[in-house]
């Protein structure tokens, strides 16, 4: 018998899932005070590694200065830390593929 009937099959992997990159609070220090900060201009700083990436912010770290976030999605207790230094936490939206192509087959 051949060895991949006779190993035992464990879980299923998911080939749709979605998954995200993960940047810190600490992480964004880099910026200056009131910058904005998008997924671009992380992939421009080198914390993220792919333009089509989803980014989703972590509150591991401290924040000290004001800055407008834009992403995929946020922790609670970050978004708690970004506007309690008066900065903005903005929850970008995944646009269809079909929308922005004008594709529909």
């Amino acid at each position: 018998m051949p060895l991949q009937r006779r190993v035992p099959k464990r879980g299923f992997r998911n080939p749709f899932k979605k998954g995200a990159v993960i940047v810190n609070l600490g992480q964004l220090e880099i910026f200056a005070s009131g910058s904005e900060v998008t997924p671009d201009i992380l992939l421009e700083h080198g914390l993220v590694r792919a333009r089509s990436e989803r980014v989703k912010i972590l509150a591991d770290g401290s924040l000290s200065k004001p800055l407008t976030v834009k992403a995929h999605g946020f922790s609670s207790k970050a978004k708690e830390k970004i506007e309690a230094l008066g900065g903005k936490a903005e929850l970008l939206q995944e646009g269809n593929r079909h929308e922005a192509t004008g594709n529909r087959t």
